[in-house]
């Protein structure tokens, strides 16, 4: 560990850096840097294109030039944005002058005017920030996700035909199978991922208060509506939302949002049914030699990764639960409150991505205990009680549910041998019988 990680004041950018690292190129200071760049230098040569009179003696070659500003964005470049901002106390203002200063050193005349050219800092800010959180999505989020679900889908197959005793209320109920029980969060998480995909990406993209005053004025015969529109859905790969504002109205991000913390609450629903499971003997843990479960006891395999998973999905459904709620609210046509928590969309994300690679870590570490499995389906004979009744009633015999009743809600053991005494006394066929005693908590599992 680093001393920049070991004096870190958040445990994102400290304990877990190395699992949040991939998000750097989206979410840090850096990263919004540079696709600002990318938004002005983008918008810049679509005025290029158009062309704007002004603009029509600049060639393709130059295009690459200037792409060449945000695909070779470093380091370097993004302080020297910071030191302008120093200056400017301006942040988007600063990427404008960076811009330009060089442009002017390759030899841009007073095309630089242009950079910029009728924009406001959120048609810059809400352009840049559905970029950054799509493209997150689309190479972090969702394939850790696409590998949480195929892990728990070949769990699922391998113990799909594994009988266990199902819980409900925490009582013993009519026996389920391990696999189907895993499958039910294989079925969950792929239906919220798909409504995660399907999310609309939105930017606003309109001059000061949204209505494209400074471009009409400038160029009234232009179609701004148009060419806002293409510049987004072709340039940026994110819609356009109409009707906005001086800020984008996010509700299209606050539905993400929401759908993330959905996909986060499955998972912790997860982590506890594991944990559970495990405090119950059902799984033992994969030992690595030389950790310590317990400082004080040496017995001690804790389910760590899953606690882990559960405490950092708490926060981040709580970051998103705020900013789902907070960010479609703003004063007349805006006021700063939005750009304030919007910066901390990377903690939530990252907090996301720590829990699903401590299940992920947690889940490979699973050992199926099978003997206390059917330990504890062998102690509760009572469970095939449903079975026998509904067959009863499939015979027409008089009151079966509450003959089960008073033969189960005695506080006594009902074991095997009990129940097929139960069984043998019934006033039914022998054929009927021996229907009734091929059922076990083990056979009793359904479809």
């Amino acid at each position: 560990m680093s001393d920049n990680s070991l004096n870190a004041v958040s445990p994102i950018d400290g304990r877990y850096h190395l699992k949040t690292k991939t998000l750097e190129k989206y979410f840090s200071e850096a990263a919004l840097i540079r696709y600002r760049v990318k938004v002005e230098i983008e918008y810049f040569i679509a005025l290029c294109e158009l062309p704007l009179p002004e603009l029509k003696n600049l060639k393709k070659s130059d295009y690459e030039k200037l792409r060449s500003y945000y695909q070779n964005f470093n380091n370097e470049d993004a302080i020297a944005v910071k030191t302008i901002e120093s200056t400017t106390n301006h942040d988007v203002k600063a990427v404008e002058y960076f811009i330009k200063d060089k442009m002017t050193l390759e030899g841009f005349g007073s095309e630089k005017e242009f950079i910029h050219f009728g924009l406001t800092s959120q048609d810059i800010n809400n352009t840049a920030v559905p970029m950054s959180i799509l493209d997150s999505l689309n190479d972090v989020f969702t394939p850790l996700i696409s590998e949480l679900i195929k892990d728990l889908q070949n769990l699922a197959d391998q113990w799909k035909h594994v009988p266990m005793l199902a819980k409900t209320h925490g009582q013993p109920a009519s026996p389920t199978r391990l696999g189907k029980e895993l499958f039910v969060f294989v079925e969950r998480l792929n239906q919220q991922k798909e409504i995660l995909i399907s999310c609309k990406h939105a930017g606003k993209f309109g001059g000061a208060t949204g209505n494209f005053n400074a471009h009409h004025v400038a160029y009234p015969s232009i179609k701004w509506v148009d060419f806002a529109n293409n510049f987004l859905s072709t340039k940026l790969k994110i819609q356009r939302s109409q009707t906005t504002t001086q800020i984008e109205h996010y509700d299209h991000l606050s539905a993400l949002f929401d759908a993330v913390k959905r996909i986060n609450t499955i998972i912790i629903d997860l982590n506890r049914d594991i944990w559970t499971y495990i405090s119950m003997d059902y799984f033992k843990q994969k030992i690595k030699k030389g950790e310590i479960g317990s400082s004080a006891m040496p017995h001690k395999v804790n389910p760590i990764d899953f606690e882990n998973s559960e405490g950092n999905l708490g926060l981040a459904n709580a970051i998103f639960e705020h900013l789902s709620a907070k960010l479609p609210l703003s004063r007349l046509q805006r006021d700063l409150t939005d750009s304030t928590v919007l910066r901390n969309v990377g903690v939530p994300f990252s907090h996301s991505i720590i829990a699903i690679k401590s299940t992920l870590k947690g889940l490979n570490k699973l050992l199926l205990n099978k003997s206390a499995i059917d330990k504890d389906l062998d102690n509760n004979w009572a469970v095939v009680a449903e079975a026998i009744q509904t067959i009863l009633r499939r015979e027409g015999v008089e009151n079966p549910y509450e003959m089960l009743k008073d033969l189960t809600r005695k506080n006594e053991k009902l074991t095997k041998e009990s129940m097929g005494e139960f069984i043998q006394n019934l006033k039914v066929s022998n054929d009927l019988k021996n229907e009734l005693l091929k059922i076990s908590p083990f056979n009793y599992v359904g479809i």
